[in-house]
């Protein structure tokens, strides 16, 4: 079996295929994006690509959070940028990147162009965060230490399987909408720490719509737009790794069970980093940055060209930044509130003096989600740190921390709103959907 072979069976697997454990993670998914997304409609880049919106016009066939209603590509666009806006959303570090803000928007806008069930959204999603996977874990580590933003590039293609198998295409069709991502799909990580960032999200979703639509109307493309001759994949990755990729396809495997949910309001990358030293600091609620002489960090190596900015200019990159958020923690600044990432915040006195206290170095041991490290307060006593994000949370852990989150970030009567529509999911529609994410309530 060929990547291109399984990933055409993946977006045409059955409904009754799709085991109940990963669709409860997908409509967990669903509610932590809607929660993004209603947060980063204020966001100025939000603004922008409404404006955008506006003056493109057209068929008015989805909703744009923020307001208004466009055309399904476009809306795709603005909805996938706005909801990574905040970089609040999940992340699956097999695929290492964020599924949500590129699959989502594009099922959502489909769905409500057609007429869809909420549920057919989010199996839609569920299959195309699959694909995206499966192709992000081909593309592999190379890939993203290139350079590639695999949100953009391998959600691109999760985004066409999305909107394909809403729009109903054929296996052919199918075949032909991957073939056309395969030449569209795109998105470079030196846009981190700008709008570039969650523009690249807002291209997947957009891709996908475009190309599941082109391919329902006829256009051809390459046979195998993935592995075949000068395709994504080799064109894209000097180490792909297809047999990974391969191994207990679903419906056996659903790998997307292991996709985690973002607490802070910053790269996950820094995740284990915040967990381990909450946990230090609850143990001794004397520390601070003025009690710690030196901070040591030891992280995969991977998120050094990521998240490991020496002196953030921006909020935006405080949110990449070790030794900020360290520090924001240390001092109980908290990193859990997406209002706190302020540019007053990258130049806060305590934290700049307390940045070159914090040694942060890579460890190829480690896995994506460990963080290991050591605290030296200045009676020189150590204290370790040692996080690893791979635990799976229970569900009543993950419910209760989403709705912690949307109360945070979209305050109490939202965040009720939401968990009542979460309660009656199989009874929504996609456009019900589209008016929580456009209402001004």
């Amino acid at each position: 079996m060929t990547l291109n072979d399984a990933i055409l069976d993946i977006a045409m697997l059955r409904e009754e295929s799709l085991p109940a454990t990963a669709l409860a993670m997908a409509r967990h998914s669903l509610a932590d994006w809607l929660v993004c997304g209603r947060a980063g409609a204020s966001e100025p880049l939000s603004r922008h690509l409404r404006a955008l919106s506006e003056e493109e016009a057209g068929v008015k066939a989805a909703t744009v959070i923020g307001g208004g209603k466009a055309p399904a590509r476009m809306a795709a666009l603005v909805n996938g940028a706005t909801s990574h806006a905040l970089d609040y959303d999940d992340t699956h570090f097999a695929h290492i990147g964020h599924l949500s803000v590129g699959v989502y928007p594009a099922a959502l806008a489909v769905g409500e162009e057609i007429g869809a069930t909420a549920d057919a959204v989010v199996s839609a999603f569920l299959v195309g965060a699959e694909a995206a996977i499966r192709i992000g874990m081909t593309l592999g580590a190379v890939h993203y230490n290139r350079g590639f933003h695999q949100t953009a590039t391998a959600g691109a293609f999760g985004a066409t399987v999305a909107a394909g198998r809403l729009y109903g295409l054929t296996r052919d069709q199918m075949r032909a909408a991957i073939g056309l991502c395969a030449t569209r799909a795109s998105g470079l990580k030196s846009q981190f720490g700008t709008m570039g960032k969650p523009y690249n999200a807002g291209i997947a979703a957009a891709n996908g719509v475009e190309c599941a639509k082109l391919a329902a109307k006829g256009f051809t493309s390459a046979d195998d737009g993935l592995m075949g001759p000068q395709g994504f994949i080799p064109t894209h990755s000097d180490a792909p790794t297809p047999d990974a990729a391969l191994l207990n396809l679903p419906p056996e495997t659903f790998l997307f069970e292991d996709i985690k949910y973002k607490f802070h309001a910053c790269c996950h990358g820094t995740h284990a980093m915040i967990e381990g030293l909450l946990r230090a600091k609850g143990a001794s609620n004397a520390i601070s940055t003025d009690s710690v002489a030196r901070f040591t960090l030891r992280t995969n190596p991977r998120w050094l060209s990521v998240c490991n900015i020496d002196t953030p200019r921006t909020g935006l990159e405080v949110k990449f930044s070790y030794r900020w958020l360290a520090g924001m923690v240390l001092n109980g600044i908290a990193t859990g509130s997406d209002r706190i990432y302020t540019d007053a915040l990258a130049r806060d006195p305590d934290l700049a003096a307390f940045a070159p206290k914090v040694d942060v170095s890579g460890d190829p041991s480690l896995t994506d989600m460990q963080a290991v490290g050591s605290l030296t307060l200045t009676d020189g006593a150590e204290i370790q740190i040692d996080y690893d994000l791979a635990a799976r949370l229970s569900e009543s852990e993950l419910t209760s921390g989403l709705h912690r989150k949307a109360i945070d970030v979209l305050g109490a009567d939202r965040a009720a709103r939401l968990a009542d529509l979460s309660s009656r999911l199989s009874t929504l529609t996609a456009q019900d959907l589209g008016a929580f994410l456009g209402s001004a309530e």
